[in-house]
């Protein structure tokens, strides 16, 4: 037991009282957001939100339910995000559960869908009866994100992890969501018919840059999801070789960036003929969407990719 959450003393016996003593306990353990965190955990393990917690500030805790607010701390203290450790995480407004086989859906990660959407709304599409395919779809936050703001749209999300694919179904249903399907290859084996929209958060750490990333994601995040190949260019390459022929002309591909791949990717996609949009910065102001769009007067046929670069065979189809 945490030395907040055994609580000696009259304020540490009430909930307000231990949220303040786990907050300072996470802050001098030199967690980003202690607060936050003790906020979540502890309204996790009351099974409160933050309204009700902060009515229930002086209610006093029994021992049962400081032993699992302090298991929970335990966890955070061992560099587990808090997302992992309650099950679920905030993306676009939308709660989607999370497991150990999928990425916990970030906030930077948002910005591929505000260049999706802003890039579909600068040519008057939203309305639309729009196909998307999310390549590596995860937990499904990218696709489901988009499909909840084009209620005309429907999409397909595709992942070599048949765990990360079942996940991505049951947010789908959570959300009321009956417009997504799901089928399981590296990127776009399985996708035949073409697309108005892709969009893809690939891996793309570079495979000796893994052990530097923070304990949080090195430690709890699947590798396969992280890396990204020795410069962490392999799937960008793999992408920029299949989609230009699964969109439609005039269709668009909307892909996330790492920190400084903004001109090779947008040098892979350009080789590949399509036209490039802007890069979008995320709020730190960093490079970290890129839209590119296939000219309609141009049409180019599927090729193959170099099998060096990435499998692309077919493992099942999970709906």
């Amino acid at each position: 037991m945490t030395l907040a959450v055994a609580g000696n003393g009259p304020q540490g016996a009430t909930v307000g009282g231990i949220r303040r003593a786990l907050a300072e306990e996470f802050r001098a353990a030199g967690l980003d957001t202690p607060a936050l965190d003790a906020r979540i955990l502890i309204g996790h393990a009351l099974r409160l939100d933050h309204a009700a917690l902060t009515a229930a500030a002086a209610q006093s805790l029994g021992d049962a339910e400081r032993i699992a607010i302090a298991a929970l701390a335990q966890r955070r203290l061992a560099n587990e995000p808090v997302a992992r450790i309650v099950g679920e995480k905030e993306f676009w407004s939308l709660r989607f559960l999370v497991d150990a086989t999928t990425l916990v859906p970030r906030p930077e990660t948002e910005t591929v869908v505000e260049a999706a959407l802003a890039a579909l709304a600068t040519e008057g599409r939203r309305a639309e009866r729009l196909r998307i395919a999310d390549l590596g779809t995860g937990s499904g936050a990218l696709l489901l994100a988009l499909l909840f703001e084009l209620p005309g749209a429907f999409g397909v999300g595709t992942d070599i992890s048949i765990g990360a694919l079942r996940l991505a179904r049951t947010n789908a249903r959570r959300l009321g969501i009956d417009r997504a399907h799901f089928a399981a290859c590296d990127l776009a084996a399985a996708l035949g018919e073409p697309f108005d929209l892709i969009v893809s958060n690939p891996p793309y750490v570079a495979t000796g840059d893994l052990t530097g990333l923070a304990p949080e994601v090195r430690d709890f995040d699947p590798h396969t999801a992280l890396d990204g190949g020795t410069d962490g260019l392999r799937f960008y390459r793999a992408i920029a070789a299949t989609v230009p022929a699964l969109l439609r002309p005039g269709g668009m591909l909307a892909i996330e960036l790492g920190v400084g791949q903004a001109h090779p990717v947008a040098d892979l996609l350009a080789a590949a003929g399509l036209a490039l949009l802007p890069a979008r910065p995320d709020l730190a102001g960093r490079p970290r969407a890129v839209v590119a769009k296939k000219c309609r007067e141009k049409h180019r046929e599927r090729g193959t990719l170099d099998p060096g670069k990435i499998s692309l065979g077919i493992l099942a189809r999970t709906d």
